[in-house]
């Protein structure tokens, strides 16, 4: 051991402390003493002193600070030098014991933080999981906290002294308590033995304290329970307040959030995410039956049990019609409830809010939800499938999906259809039998229980109860009206019922009246169990009564229900997807998923080209065409009704003017009516031609009942403009006026046209007197065909007839009484009896045969008759009056084939392609008639691919903000 005061000692502590305190005596170490050397590479490690760490120091000055200290002799001769030496040492000891001192706080520093880390670490696994109420502040909140003022917040919590105020009296509580417990434990242990005594007034003495302090206790156990509910009801008040504060407070958040919707992206909500896969899954009608296994809270009930009510206040709003005992409910309405800054409803298919704090809009509401149910339902029908989809946001209302559905009943009553009560049970079953579909029953709590419908149904969707949750409605009725109130506790333990439950609660929705407020209910269902026996006596807890509760619990249920099965459903989707596309790779492997939407808009492309192109037919096209049609239509008239009573006349002015009078009133009354007729015939035969036409040019078959659906809706409303008959018959009356023929060329055309005619007309007049006398004798030998008894009078009749003419050529067009009964004598002389009306009726059409012939005689002659008429030269037998009259009607179909061609292309093409605008905007409104129209295994093929895509994509972004909930 090295001595305390040595020389060597001191230098080695000289060169240490030197080289710890920064100053560094460049000694060699070889000079230092033996036993320095070895302390310092002992301490050090190191060969060089210069580069020894501080803590080798501190560790040697640390073994030294154990050896016992005395004051060191200074040697002879030192002087000031031993006093230095000695000042250092000493300067050396208060150093080791200030980096002591340090090394201690370091490690108790180090053990405390390790050890504080691993207290809290345990105090917070202790703590309950608080993820899943993330939802009630949202992240929102956060970004906002700088923008609340904090003092304002401050201001609006209770004093101190308030809330000290509400506290019940803690001592008086404690004296109660060991009151109590000591009470109890002397009934378990047993009243102590009483001491005998002789005397029988010291024994009715005793007997009379026991009495009197059984009563007394009896009297403090009452007091105690009201002290209790006296503080349980402080309580609820102050926590009725704190609620309406903070349900204030977050109002004010959201409204200061919704002031920036515009200014960023807008970002759904959980719950409408989920909302908008149920919709589309509502609408979606495929064999893979996928739609009903994706959870929501299926509402279910007798009639007028109060599923409704119970609705409603969980909505916070009256909402639904309302009748006294009539069926309301006629179709399913889902209901999405979701948290906002402002109390408001909207359906799926509208963009209208209805503010739900104003009786106005409420009304509106409630009217718009009856019309939507009376329209869903068909006729000779009550209740219907169709799902009105609406929802619902305001402050506090908790998140989930409810589907109301129609109440169940007993017996069909008059106005129902026949099936009303199966086909309500078949709705109720198709939504309860979802496997993850939280069934809330409600049962009417004021009507004996033996009575109910629903609750047997629900046993039979839900066995074990396992997604059950049953509701006891109108309570406070109930307690009025039971004899035992004790009934009402077995009902809510599920004891009455053979249906089981996750959960059971009691409800009160108001007193009746149809005209309360949804804050006038609360209140009245608070004080009811507040003043109730039933709580009071233990019948019912807390946590079972109230709407609030219930609707807190089954938005629990509904969340939980969606985050254990919302993946599975994603998977079926996927695999869905996969056989479609599957499916379609097979079978159409050339063409594009087009939906049954997407084809209407190719179809209607297609039938708008098809339209456009009747703008582009020539007016030559459109004028031949209507002329031709009009002669064909008006040539009976013109021959039969003007032209032959006109041309058996036996002079030219007569001729003339029976002419003039037939044509004016054939003008006034017929002609116009014919050429629009014609006209509106003339442009649907156009119409139809160019779709057939486009059908060849590579169209898609597929298209071909909607194209003629929309061809015949078309014409259907096509009405052409009334005006345009005013001014037709005008210009049609004046070119019949017109009798001068200016040039040789109009003339030869009015006489082949004349011709042409009558040609005409003789060989329609020779075929129908074939057809009366039968065939004659070439046929009957080469086809070997006979005469019928009729057609052998009709030929003798007309071979009579025919003599008859040869006679009097000029005979006029009817049959004198003398000489029908001439000809039938000569028949009857052959023994061929006749009847007269057969007689004339052969003479109508042989007359028109030698009136056509002779007809045809003349108008060959007038082909040289222009000279005399141009020069008004008389002459008997070149009047050509006939071919005048048929200038003027050729001229007349050529003005009226121009004048409605123009009104064609100018007016009624137009209005054509508008009208067939507006049948393929209705169409496409109608997803009935277009199902019908545009059908077949392609289309349903890319409808599921579309819906199964759709469903898929918004189910995985919805999985996606659930897992960012989390």
């Amino acid at each position: 051991m090295l001595r305390v005061g040595s020389k060597a000692a001191c230098m080695a502590c000289r060169n240490l402390v030197s080289t710890n305190m920064g100053v560094r005596f460049r000694v060699p170490l070889q000079k230092l003493h033996p036993l320095s050397r070895a302390i310092h590479h002992r301490y050090s490690g190191n060969s060089n002193p210069q580069r020894a760490p501080h803590r080798t120091a501190a560790r040697y000055f640390t073994s030294m600070s154990r050896l016992p200290m005395r004051p060191p002799k200074p040697p002879p001769g030192s002087g000031g030098r031993s006093y230095q030496q000695q000042r250092g040492f000493w300067v050396a000891r208060l150093a080791a014991r200030l980096l002591k001192l340090r090394y201690i706080l370091l490690g108790s520093a180090v053990g405390g933080g390790y050890t504080a880390k691993k207290t809290y670490d345990e105090w917070k696994d202790m703590l309950p999981d608080f993820s899943e109420y993330n939802w009630v502040i949202p992240d929102f909140v956060w970004e906002l906290s700088e923008q609340i003022d904090l003092d304002k917040l401050a201001k609006a919590l209770p004093e101190m002294e308030e809330i000290a105020k509400l506290l019940p009296d803690l001592d008086k509580i404690g004296e109660n308590f060991t009151f109590l417990k000591s009470l109890l434990s002397s009934e378990t242990s047993g009243d102590p033995p009483l001491k005998a005594t002789d005397s029988s007034t010291a024994a009715t003495q005793d007997a009379s304290d026991k009495q009197y302090k059984k009563s007394s206790d009896k009297e403090k156990i009452d007091q105690l329970q009201e002290d209790l509910l006296r503080t349980q009801l402080k309580y609820q008040r102050m926590l009725e307040r704190l609620e309406k504060e903070n349900k204030e407070l977050r109002k004010v958040v959201l409204q200061k959030d919704d002031k920036g919707i515009h200014q960023r992206k807008v970002k759904k909500s959980l719950i409408d995410l989920y909302s908008e896969v149920l919709d589309i899954l509502s609408d979606y009608d495929s064999n893979y039956n996928t739609q009903d296994h994706l959870p929501r809270v299926v509402v279910v009930g007798d009639q007028s049990a109060g599923k409704t009510s119970v609705l409603e206040m969980i909505a916070q709003a009256r909402i639904f019609p309302r009748g006294s005992g009539e069926m309301m409910t006629r179709s399913p309405v889902k209901v999405t409830l979701s948290e906002g800054p402002h109390h408001v409803a909207m359906f799926k298919d509208s963009g209208r809010e209805f503010d739900l704090t104003k009786e106005e809009d409420l009304a509106a509401l409630r009217h718009e939800i009856e019309l939507r149910m009376r329209k869903s339902v068909r006729e000779g029908q009550t209740v219907s499938t169709e799902t009105i989809s609406l929802s619902v946001k305001g402050p506090g209302i908790q998140r989930m999906v409810l589907v109301d559905l129609p109440g169940v009943i007993s017996t069909v009553t008059a106005g129902m259809a026949s099936d009303t009560k199966e086909t309500i049970f078949s709705i109720s079953k198709a939504y309860m039998q979802n496997p993850n579909a939280i069934i809330l029953c409600i049962q009417d709590g004021s009507v004996d229980a033996e009575r109910s419908i629903v609750t047997d149904l629900v046993s039979q969707m839900d066995p074990q109860g396992k997604r059950t949750i049953f509701v006891l409605t109108k309570v406070d009725l109930a307690e009025k009206n039971l004899a035992s109130p004790s009934r009402i506790q077995q009902i809510v333990e599920g004891k009455l019922f053979p249906m089981k439950a996750l959960g059971y609660f009691a409800v009160v929705t108001g007193k009746g009246s149809s005209g309360e407020s949804i804050d006038s209910i609360k209140d009245y269902e608070e004080d009811f169990f507040q003043n109730s026996r039933l709580l009071r006596d233990g019948m019912l807890k807390a946590h079972q009564v109230t709407t609030k509760n219930l609707s807190l619990a089954v938005s629990d249920c509904f969340w939980k229900m969606v985050r254990e099965s919302v993946e599975q459903q994603a998977d079926v989707f996927k695999a869905s997807r996969f056989n479609l596309e599957t499916e379609w790779k097979n079978n159409y492997p050339r063409l594009r998923e087009l939906d049954r939407n997407e084809l209407y808009e190719k179809a209607k492309n297609e039938i708008l080209d098809e339209v456009i192109s009747l703008s582009q037919v020539t007016p030559q096209h459109w004028e031949s065409i209507l002329q031709k049609k009009l002669w064909e239509r008006v040539s009976t008239h013109v021959i039969e009704n003007i032209y032959l009573p006109a041309a058996q006349t036996m002079d030219s002015g007569t001729f003339n003017t029976t002419v003039d009078i037939k044509l004016k009133q054939w003008t006034d009354k017929q002609l116009p009516h014919k050429a629009l007729e014609v006209a509106w015939e003339t442009l649907q035969e156009e119409f139809a031609r160019f779709m057939a036409e486009y059908k060849g040019k590579d169209q898609d078959d597929i298209f071909d009942k909607l194209k003629e659906a929309v061809k015949d809706e078309s014409i259907k409303r096509h009405k052409w403009n009334e005006r345009a008959m005013d001014s037709l018959r005008v210009i049609q009356h004046n070119a019949l006026e017109d009798r001068s023929i200016t040039d040789k060329p109009q003339w030869d055309a009015a006489i082949q046209f004349m011709e042409e005619t009558l040609q005409s007309r003789l060989k329609d007049t020779e075929s129908v007197i074939r057809d009366m006398v039968g065939p004659d004798w070439k046929q009957r030998w080469w086809n070997w065909k006979n005469r019928t008894p009729e057609q052998h009078i009709r030929n003798e009749t007309k071979n009579e007839l025919e003599r008859l003419l040869k006679l009097h050529d000029d005979h006029t067009a009817y049959l004198a009484n003398d000489e029908v009964t001439t000809v039938r004598k000569n028949l009857e002389g052959r023994g061929v009896e006749v009847d007269p009306v057969l007689i004339k009726d052969t003479w109508h059409q042989l007359y028109r045969r030698h009136f056509l012939q002779n007809a045809l005689s003349h108008c060959n002659l007038c082909k040289r008759g222009f000279y005399y008429y141009q020069r008004h030269f008389v002459d008997s037998e070149l009047e050509c009056n006939d071919v005048v009259l048929f200038w003027r009607i050729q001229r007349m179909l050529v003005i009226t084939a121009n004048t409605l061609r123009q009104q064609l292309t100018n007016t009624e093409v137009r209005r054509l392609e508008k009208n067939v605008k507006e049948v393929l905007d209705d169409f496409g409104e109608d997803m009935e008639r277009k199902s019908h129209l545009i059908t077949g295994r392609r289309v349903q093929l890319a409808e599921d691919l579309k819906k199964v895509r759709e469903i898929q994509e918004k189910l995985e972004a919805f999985i996606e903000a659930l897992h960012k909930e989390k």
